[in-house]
């Protein structure tokens, strides 16, 4: 038929991304409620913002790396 094949085994690890990428949003705006109810208790409000930050950048390269994963499978 002269299509290339897809990856089944690529497609799920894509699904299983999309997940973590849920989990580390819903970690992050935990961390937001938590420093807008309680600022500086437990953790100072920099550090918690700063950590906030760090999830945002990890979602932002689990999404490219779920775009390269499709890309390649077209």
């Amino acid at each position: 038929m002269n299509e290339p094949i897809r990856s089944v085994v690529d497609l799920q690890a894509v699904a299983e991304l999309a997940k973590l990428n849920g989990d580390l949003g819903r970690v992050a705006g935990l961390l937001k409620l938590w420093l807008a109810e309680k600022p500086g208790f437990g953790a100072s409000a920099a550090k918690v913002e700063a950590m906030m930050i760090e999830f945002r950048e990890l979602q932002a390269g689990v999404r490219i790396k779920m775009g390269m994963i499709v890309k390649a499978n077209r």
